[in-house]
């Protein structure tokens, strides 16, 4: 009876010594890193840093997909809109893999200067390049989707549309798990836990979830500039919350992108793992956050790679995502721009908004590409 009093004690013991481990959802006694070792200094050879730490940045995603083959598309049902046609295509993005996506391109003389519109993720995964393109040639359900997420998150503008009555042929297309790719042989769309599995088992298959997204991005852009509607000199890339992260990681990984301007997703990685951040949620971590890269570099100094290129960073003053380490994050990547002669090619912006991307906010990155890709004045 003593012996069996004293495991009880003792489990109880080790189970409040088990409980006091994780804090906060981190595991007790570990804080975030705030010294990044590969960051920018303001000294010596840049572009020797761009290149090793693209490099660095590259080996953590792990094993791309292999190339495309091909830079040819197939058209699978087009819409004549106000000033451009809309068309639902199907390219090659990584060897064997082909994707559908949406395509819209102005009705006056090319080549026409060109912007990638890089879809959230909101935990809305039925629909993709479907909440910042209208939906071409499909049901009714997922134009329902797709109005009723542009009417929660965008004004109820779908901002590819909106550009490309501005004169710029823009594409969209799904990430990983959004859309047509999220359909499974079963039909079953993904669910918010699938994630997960999915992350998990692509560092199996020595690759990450994150990986995959970016590289597909990073081949999007390549496939647009290879078309001969397309200046291939004057290529943006935009996006909103997930979208914005798209946006930065595509500007600074690809020479190919000429601007760009990432909507409320930017903050120091320290900042993002603040107790009651919703980053420590976890959920959607392995779509944006890169394994072991904070080791190396932050979030700006990796924005950073980006530089001479004009930007525009645009975040909420309400934004409860991104509630602290934004204007930390800013000054990071201004000091990188000012030490190359070229501080006033970033702008940023702290908007009096929650996460969203409206009317008025679509309209200054709308300014701002016409000024970056266009020659225009704003």
């Amino acid at each position: 009876m003593k012996r069996l009093a004293f495991t009880i004690l003792l489990s109880l013991a080790v189970s409040s010594v088990v409980a006091q481990e994780v804090e906060g959802r981190l595991p007790r006694g570990w804080q975030p890193q705030q010294e990044y070792p590969m960051a920018w200094s303001g000294e010596g050879d840049f572009e020797a840093w761009r290149t090793e730490c693209r490099g660095k940045i590259f080996d953590l995603m792990g094993l791309p997909p292999k190339a495309p083959t091909s830079t040819s598309y197939t058209t699978l049902a087009t819409e004549q809109r106000e000033g451009y046609k809309a068309h639902k295509i199907e390219f090659e993005i990584s060897e064997g893999n082909l994707i559908r996506a949406y395509l819209l391109v102005p009705d006056t003389t090319g080549p026409h200067p060109a912007l990638v519109a890089l879809h959230d993720h909101g935990a809305k995964f039925s629909i993709g390049k479907e909440k910042v393109i209208r939906p071409i040639a499909e049901s009714e359900e997922v134009i329902r989707d797709a109005e009723a997420w542009a009417a929660k998150n965008y004004d109820g503008i779908f901002t590819g549309d909106r550009y490309a009555a501005e004169g710029f042929v823009v594409l969209a297309i799904d990430a990983l798990m959004w859309g047509n790719r999220g359909e499974g042989e079963d039909g079953r769309q993904t669910k918010y836990d699938t994630q997960q599995a999915l992350a998990s088992n692509c560092l199996k298959l020595g690759t990450t979830l994150v990986g995959i997204i970016t590289w597909d991005d990073l081949r999007s852009i390549e496939w647009l500039a290879a078309q001969d509607f397309v200046d291939p000199q004057r290529i943006g890339v935009y996006g909103h919350s997930m979208g914005g992260h798209r946006a930065w990681m595509a500007a600074a990984l690809s020479d190919k992108v000429a601007a760009f301007a990432p909507v409320c997703w930017m903050a120091t990685s320290h900042a993002l793992l603040a107790q009651g951040n919703n980053e420590l949620k976890g959920g959607s971590a392995f779509t944006m956050q890169i394994p072991m890269l904070s080791r190396w570099l932050d979030n700006p100094d990796v924005a950073s790679l980006a530089c001479p290129k004009p930007a525009l960073f645009i975040s909420g003053a309400k934004d409860k995502l991104f509630p602290q380490g934004v204007e930390e994050a800013y000054r990071k990547m201004e000091k990188v721009w000012d030490s190359r002669g070229v501080g006033d090619n970033l702008r940023w912006i702290m908007w009096p908004s929650p996460h969203y991307f409206g009317h008025d906010m679509q309209a200054k990155v709308g300014a701002f590409f016409d000024g970056a890709l266009k020659g225009k004045a704003e």
